[in-house]
């Protein structure tokens, strides 16, 4: 997801509970906490009333923002990554990350949220960090592998960009959720067959180096109109071999 979408706690959280993991762009002012930062427990019970649950943010028990975490990082955590191989260059930058838990209105919990995985790019040259990203990913995933799931979304929007100009995607204008959902499959369907074809295709597919061979003729093979194998050898015709198209217009004449 882009930052657009995973800007909304919400809508991580619903991901989360669906089982799936994500990896989402957000902006320089998410607020998270480093690991080890925990809030402030509950209020101790006064023992009148409900036990308080929630827990609290004070001045030492404040989250930062992801802008404010990447400028503390030291020298060392910034890494040089390359992902892919592009059309003009490889693709690389500078990247780090660390475990948080992301503290958007935790407050209102009774715990904190799950540590997760920030991605924080800061290519050389640039004044400040350029993009951030927080995932669910395993902790013990790979950072190389971190950055190249991360920007697998680029290919991802190629992806959608075809599907939407060459095979009619955002073409659909019906209202109903069935009808949209077997636009979308026939859409999906087609460019998976086009995208198989062009694998088998070169440049993409393997390149074909062998020469095509011409098929070997049966033992005993004679051309027409001959009437015996000694007037084919005396022709200089190799029993395997192709006649001569001068030597069988004369003998069909």
């Amino acid at each position: 997801m882009d930052a657009g979408y995973g800007n909304d706690t919400q809508l991580r959280t619903g991901v989360s509970t669906l089982g799936l993991s994500y990896v989402a762009g957000i902006q320089a002012n998410t607020t998270v906490r480093a690991h080890g930062a925990a809030p402030q427990p509950p209020k101790t019970w006064s023992g009148r009333g409900r036990p308080p649950k929630l827990i609290r943010r004070d001045a030492e028990h404040r989250p930062v923002s992801v802008k404010t975490l990447a400028r503390g990082l030291p020298p060392e955590a910034w890494t040089e990554i390359t992902w892919r191989t592009g059309t003009n260059e490889v693709l690389s930058s500078r990247f780090a990350r660390r475990r948080v838990r992301p503290a958007h209105r935790d407050e209102a919990l009774t715990e904190p949220r799950p540590e997760e995985w920030p991605l924080i790019e800061w290519p050389h040259g640039e004044e400040k960090p350029t993009k951030y990203w927080l995932s669910t990913l395993p902790e013990e995933i790979a950072f190389g592998a971190l950055v190249d799931l991360t920007m697998l979304r680029w290919r991802i929007e190629c992806d959608y960009q075809e599907l939407k100009q060459e095979l009619g995607l955002g073409h659909y204008e019906g209202r109903g959720w069935r009808g949209f959902h077997h636009h979308a499959s026939l859409c999906i369907a087609a460019h998976g067959f086009l995208i198989a074809e062009r694998v088998r295709i070169p440049p993409s597919g393997p390149a074909r180096t062998r020469k095509r061979q011409a098929p070997r003729l049966p033992e005993g093979y004679r051309p027409r109109g001959t009437t015996a194998p000694a007037r084919v050898a005396h022709a200089g015709l190799d029993h395997d071999a192709a006649p001569l198209s001068g030597y069988c217009s004369r003998a069909n004449t």
